[in-house]
């Protein structure tokens, strides 16, 4: 089956019917908060109100969790000693010269969202779990514990869309070992992404785009499967 039609018993395919552009988009504040949200990687270095950061983090932590394991967590930096020792970390002075995004570094809040696998296994162990089979990390076919991450990771994004600031996801990587080392985060926890979070510059300041902006958007007829309403292939197979 391939994205964009589906195939029937029969060898035949149907078209996914699906908006246009021109199609007029939900309404309410999600979606615009959706339909606004960009990546931000030129900031100004103003602080940020840590009550505001607080109840950015406490939301965004509000998502959908497998077995309300709620797994998905944060290192918040917010001082410019912890912000400045992350990018010691991932990108020593040296290399910042060749580097195309000088005023991301002036964000002043990293949040760096993280994950606790081994929470799934245990709770999935427990009475009212044990009958799934999944109280072993081998036994998620899709590790959730990602997926709950991303969903945490995205309510922090529109969050700050909401809230009028720029906010720009990136991931650790290889620096993982290096930064769990620098901030003492337990082993048990898995470093899923940083978001950077600030005002952003004047929006007449220029801001060099991604390499990947001008990738178009898929159209929905790739993206949405609608199978149809019989089997596509007999039980014998």
């Amino acid at each position: 089956m391939t994205g964009g039609a589906a195939e029937s018993p029969s060898g035949s395919t149907r078209p996914v019917e699906g908006p246009t552009r021109s199609t007029r988009p939900v309404e309410g504040p999600v979606g615009l908060a959706i339909r606004r949200r960009r990546m931000t990687r030129a900031f100004a270095p103003e602080p940020l109100d840590p009550e505001l950061v607080t109840r950015l983090l406490d939301n965004a932590r509000r998502a959908p969790s497998a077995g309300n394991c709620q797994a998905a967590g944060f290192v918040l930096l917010d001082t410019p000693e912890l912000v400045g020792r992350y990018w010691d970390t991932t990108l020593p002075v040296e290399r910042r010269e060749g580097f195309r995004w000088h005023q991301l570094l002036d964000a002043p809040v990293l949040a760096i969202v993280t994950t606790e696998p081994g929470r799934y296994p245990a709770r999935y162990g427990e009475p009212d779990k044990v009958a799934t089979g999944r109280d072993t990390a081998d036994r998620w076919p899709v590790p959730y514990w990602w997926v709950d991450a991303g969903a945490v990771a995205q309510n922090l994004l529109l969050l700050a869309v909401e809230e009028g600031l720029g906010a720009c996801l990136f991931g650790p990587f290889d620096h993982e070992p290096a930064l769990k080392e620098e901030f003492g985060v337990e082993s048990s926890r898995r470093l899923v992404a940083t978001i950077a979070l600030g005002h952003r510059l004047d929006e007449g300041s220029p801001e060099e785009p991604g390499r990947s902006a001008g990738r178009p958007r898929r159209p929905l007829t790739e993206v949405v499967i609608r199978p149809t309403s019989g089997p596509t292939r007999s039980p014998a197979d």
